[in-house]
């Protein structure tokens, strides 16, 4: 998994940040890319990285605020003409399907592939054999979700050197003993695969939060995560502002992080107010609380 930050800004777009668009690349895994949130000129933004619109899988929008939604049609009228044939789903607070259907209804937008959108509730918002995500309202004046994405663990790997050892040389039988099962070998012997894989592999889990203030649901999605994405708004001396606004400040995001006993933290939507120098002083604000902590630019990458 790579995260990949095309958008980092707060509210309007700066000269040094875009507004806010996170892509979680999963190639890999699935050979897809996911993006949370899809604020104006995200599809601009792609087109400075490997990115293709095509591999674009899912959309998971946080709320309904410009900032996160102003780019949506935009992308999803573009993909067709740009390699994207499979289904783009896309989740978000309800209110999400009336704005991109009325959108590209207004605009006359054809697109060429299935597009299904969910209006989500709190709880599990997709699942399949690779990957769990999951939930919860945080606290933005209007509603606004944290997403947990969990990668459930993985088949332990094959033993070869214990293979060899036992002079089963690799073959077609290699896959039949990474799949645990019973197998008969050519000089009679009868072998358990299970007791020739190594432990399961423990998936990793990434938090990727809305505009919040400082609340408790953001250390239950945050628990024991590889990686937290959270907002910091404001520098720690304008804590009553971040809450007249419901945001976070540096400090806070870096005591969720504490608190979660997550392993990074990746702070970002950052108040175009904090230019240069001034950003940097945002980040070691952070690091006095919780040390391993990063800000995020534009075009920033980051391996999970």
């Amino acid at each position: 998994m790579e995260v990949v930050f095309l958008g980092t800004g707060a509210g309007v777009p700066a000269k040094e940040r875009n507004v806010t668009s996170i892509a979680l690349q999963m190639l890999n895994e699935r050979r897809a890319t996911w993006l949370f949130d899809c604020g104006e000129a995200t599809q601009h933004q792609i087109l400075h990285t490997s990115i293709k619109p095509g591999k674009i899988e899912k959309i998971f929008i946080t709320h309904l605020h410009g900032d996160h939604i102003f780019g949506l049609p935009g992308l999803i009228g573009s993909r067709s003409f740009q390699g994207g044939e499979t289904l783009l789903t896309v989740y978000g607070p309800k209110g999400i399907k009336a704005f991109i259907e009325t959108s590209l209804t207004i605009s006359s937008t054809h697109i060429r592939y299935p597009l299904t959108i969910v209006e989500i509730e709190e709880g599990l918002v997709f699942e399949d054999e690779q990957l769990c995500v999951t939930a919860k309202e945080l606290e933005h004046g209007i509603q606004s979700f944290g997403y947990r994405i969990v990668e459930k663990d993985l088949p332990g790997t094959l033993d070869v050197e214990k293979l060899l050892k036992e002079g089963i040389k690799p073959g077609p039988i290699y896959q039949k003993i990474k799949e645990g099962l019973t197998v008969d070998l050519e000089d009679g012997r009868q072998i358990n695969g299970a007791e020739f894989i190594g432990p399961p592999k423990k998936g990793r889990i990434v938090a990727i939060l809305g505009d919040t203030r400082y609340v408790n649901e953001s250390i239950d999605l945050a628990k024991d995560a590889d990686l937290l994405i959270h907002e910091a708004t404001f520098s720690s001396n304008e804590a009553d502002m971040a809450h007249n606004y419901f945001h976070s400040t540096t400090t806070q995001a870096a005591e969720i992080a504490k608190q979660a006993g997550v392993k990074s933290l990746i702070i970002t939507h950052i108040s175009s107010r904090y230019q240069g120098n001034d950003s940097k002083a945002l980040l070691e604000e952070a690091r006095q609380t919780f040390q391993n902590t990063y800000l995020a630019k534009d075009f920033s990458m980051f391996d999970v």
